[in-house]
């Protein structure tokens, strides 16, 4: 029998020793995601977690576990924010780890000792619903946004981007917590092996079907669109040199057939209305490259108070009017919330000085060409649920403009550019994900990359001839779904738990039979 007290040994008694090697436990999933990308390792990743977690002696410190694995896993997955934030990020990772505390609980429910085949099946079901939740919370913009998400791991696997077409980027968290949850059991609990191996079975049925019966997008078209990026631009003049820069680019796309020419993030620093001058030399670019220009501009606007990220589209004969203000904004690098409490973070780091200000609603535009496209701005396309609604809406390309200037020498650029080949394929349209410093990239309908991407070392404009598909994915057709049912999962053990703790506190009914008599009783005088 095992003894999950010992799974670790003595030298884990120390409850801070313990914390120290949760910490890293949790931060082993981060070699998953781009720059590493090592996405086979998602699928074992969580395994020493998940054995410390079921190893420990009490509820309350398998908790903790989840807690301080939460941690390290928020700690490394945005640790290119360290410069930026500097021991803001700490607190954040401390307090967005405490999502994973009842995950941790739930480990040691379900695993501990030498668990049932029944509660190995329980296990497959419950705990991948209860990283959904985790996921599900911190998805909330005000919590930092879907940034992470397990499932986007897996953004240059084909087979799991068909699954994300079924079921969304949430579908291949819940699998890929599966797999893990079945191989720490097989390593873990030999008399539990049979039904882990049953759910390793089943995850690839299922991976299979989804492979076999999902529709695959109809690509009825196609159209050439340019992406401009101008390269690292710095100095008090960055906003005029930038500017100069995406123009002379933007030149030399001249006779090459573009339908559309996208420009990344903040890549015009004044507001249009403002500066009719650069207007104008934009509607002139227009008119030389024979496209539209989808320019972002991040600046004060003339037409109401307050800052605000634009996508501005503007033809031949200057802006056409189409235009979508950012919904979405990055907490502390576009506004601090609760700046009345938290406003000491711009004395630490680099957080918004001035918060800038919400749009109200998403928007399609008409770009000519008959084509319509669905703006997002930076870390918007890590949303879902954003893309999903464009497409409802009739976009049949989807265009991120980007910045991630600021992290150049990180992971961040490559693990931003990835997120767009998870919405492509949750969607059934073409991505375009622009940005200024790279690192932009193309994925078609199906979320395969089209082309070369544009590195961080990277100043040009490049041409890519795109698919158009018209169709609609089950992902689009019936929503997060996976979500839903990990809802449905967890209120189910809920109630289940509840019901077991009432049985457990109820005091045992008396009993209503006649006291039996002893030895010692008169049978003609009962009790004597």
């Amino acid at each position: 029998m095992n003894r999950p007290d010992r799974a670790f040994g003595p030298w884990l008694v120390s409850p801070w020793r313990r914390g120290a090697v949760a910490a890293l436990a949790g931060a082993l999933p981060t070699l998953a995601f781009p720059a590493p990308s090592w996405w086979w390792f998602a699928y074992v990743a969580l395994v020493p977690w998940i054995l410390m977690a079921r190893s420990a002696p009490t509820g309350r410190r398998a908790a903790y576990d989840g807690w301080f694995g939460g941690f390290g896993f928020i700690l490394a997955v945005h640790h290119w924010l360290l410069p930026s934030l500097h021991v803001f990020t700490v607190v954040i990772a401390a307090l967005l780890g405490a999502l994973w505390a009842p995950w941790g609980w739930l480990v040691r429910r379900f695993l501990a000792g030498v668990p049932s085949p029944g509660r190995v099946g329980a296990a497959l079901l419950v705990l991948p619903s209860g990283w959904l939740m985790v996921e599900l919370a911190r998805s909330w913009q005000g919590l930092g946004g879907p940034w992470g998400l397990l499932g986007s791991s897996q953004w240059q696997v084909e087979p799991a981007l068909r699954l994300a077409s079924v079921g969304g980027v949430w579908l291949l968290s819940f699998l890929v917590v599966a797999v893990n949850v079945a191989v720490a059991v097989l390593v873990s609990v030999r008399e539990s092996r049979m039904p882990a191996v049953a759910g390793l079975v089943a995850t690839a049925a299922a991976t299979s079907a989804a492979w076999v019966w999902s529709p695959r997008p109809d690509v009825d078209g196609r159209m050439r669109i340019a992406v401009v990026q101008p390269g690292v631009v710095d100095g008090s003049t960055s906003g005029d040199k930038r500017f100069a820069r995406e123009e002379a680019l933007t030149r030399e796309l001249a006779g090459q057939g573009a339908d559309l020419v996208v420009w990344g993030e903040s890549s015009v620093g004044f507001d249009l209305a403002d500066r009719p001058d650069l207007a104008l030399r934009v509607a002139a670019l227009s008119r030389e490259v024979g496209a539209d220009i989808l320019v972002n501009v991040d600046a004060r606007r003339s037409d109401r108070p307050g800052i605000y990220k634009s996508s501005v589209l503007v033809g031949p004969h200057g802006a056409t009017g189409d235009r979508y203000d950012k919904m979405r904004l990055v907490p502390f690098g576009e506004y601090v919330p609760a700046r009345s409490l938290l406003g000491w973070a711009t004395s630490v780091g680099k957080a918004a000085g001035e918060d800038r200000r919400q749009g109200t609603e998403q928007v399609v535009m008409n770009v000519g060409h008959g084509l319509r496209v669905g703006p997002m701005i930076c870390f918007e396309s890590a949303f879902p649920d954003m893309s999903r609604r464009l497409a409802q809406d009739g976009a049949e390309v989807l265009v991120a403009q980007s910045s991630t200037s600021t992290f150049q020498r990180s992971w961040a650029p490559e693990q931003h550019a990835s997120l767009a080949a998870l919405r492509a394929a949750e969607t059934g349209r073409t991505m375009v994900h622009a940005t200024l410093t790279g690192v932009s990239a193309v994925y078609g309908p199906d979320g395969e990359r089209i082309g070369s991407w544009l590195g961080t070392n990277t100043s040009g404009a490049t041409v890519y001839d795109v698919p158009l598909a018209r169709g609609v994915t089950p992902y689009v057709r019936f929503g997060d779904w996976p979500v839903h049912g990990a809802l449905l999962v967890m209120a189910a053990l809920c109630v289940a738990e509840g019901a077991r703790t009432f049985r457990l506190r109820r005091p045992a009914p008396e009993s209503l039979a006649p006291p039996a008599r002893t030895t010692r009783e008169s049978p003609a005088r009962p009790g004597r």
